[in-house]
Formats: structure tokens, C-alpha cells, sequence
């Protein structure tokens, strides 16, 4: 006999299951495209039902999609995002050691983004002194020529 919390539980993931979501309709929310979408589940990252020949996207491959959109987005490799995915269990068990792994990817990711801008500002720093030096060049040869 099911308890309560367990009732509650395939009630919630019944209503969730429920909300479908068609390929066209994920594409144009998430901005991308449909062989975008097909390729992550080639990969095994998404696993749309299948109604009358099409895909169905449940509320979790749209929340999946998500997650895989977003680690692209932060440098992440599909074996990364599909590593995150995996520490996501159907419960949900996973979540504390999913975002243990997150922000300390983020960190890793900001980290280099820091290191990229600082050697960008030292390059900066270094052009725009060459580029006052050969003004001053171009200046003292105007001068010379005028004399």
C-alpha cells in the first residue's frame, strides 16, 4: 500500500508527464535548432516519447535541455553535461552532488574567464604604449621634415 507522500509523488510526476512539449515548440523557446535538439538525443541526452511518428517532450526533457544548453554555455564537454545529468537521479537524490559539481565548474569557468581579461588588459596596455610610442615617432619626423 502506497503511503501519502508516495501518492502525491506519482500524482505530481503524472501531471508533469503530461505536459508535452513538441520539437518545433523547444527550439524556438530555447533558440536553437531542431537538428540541435536531435543531435542531444542521438547522444543519449534527451528521450522524447513518441506519439503518431512524432517526439514528445516531457516537462523533465525540457528542464534537460535546459541544463545542456547551459553547460555548452559555460564551456562544458557533452561528456561533462551528460556526467551532471547522470548525478541527477529519478528522484532527485543526486541534486547536492549535481550542484557541488556545477559551482565548482562555474568556479573553474570564472577562473579562466579572470585570467583571459587580465592578459586581455595587459594586452591593451601594451598596444596602446606601442601606439603612443610611434606617434611620437610620427611627430618628430613631421618636425624634422619641417625644419
Amino acid at each position: 500500500m502506497k503511503t501519502g507522500s508516495q501518492r502525491n509523488a506519482v500524482a505530481s510526476e503524472s501531471a508533469n508527464e503530461a505536459e508535452l512539449h513538441g520539437i518545433t515548440e523547444l527550439a524556438r523557446e530555447y533558440g536553437i535548432s531542431l537538428r540541435a535538439i536531435r543531435f542531444y538525443e542521438d547522444k543519449g541526452l534527451l528521450a522524447p516519447r513518441r506519439i503518431n511518428g512524432g517526439r514528445a517532450y516531457t516537462r523533465r526533457d525540457r528542464v534537460r535541455l535546459g541544463l545542456i544548453l547551459r553547460g555548452k554555455a559555460v564551456g562544458m564537454s557533452l561528456a561533462e553535461i551528460e556526467h551532471i545529468l547522470s548525478l541527477y537521479g529519478e528522484h532527485g537524490e543526486g541534486r547536492g552532488r549535481q550542484l557541488d559539481y556545477l559551482v565548482g565548474r562555474i568556479d573553474e569557468a570564472m577562473a579562466e574567464l579572470a585570467s583571459r581579461k587580465r592578459h586581455i588588459e595587459d594586452m591593451l596596455a601594451d598596444l596602446a604604449e606601442a601606439r603612443a610610442q610611434f606617434k611620437r615617432e610620427m611627430a618628430a619626423k613631421r618636425r624634422t621634415k619641417k625644419a
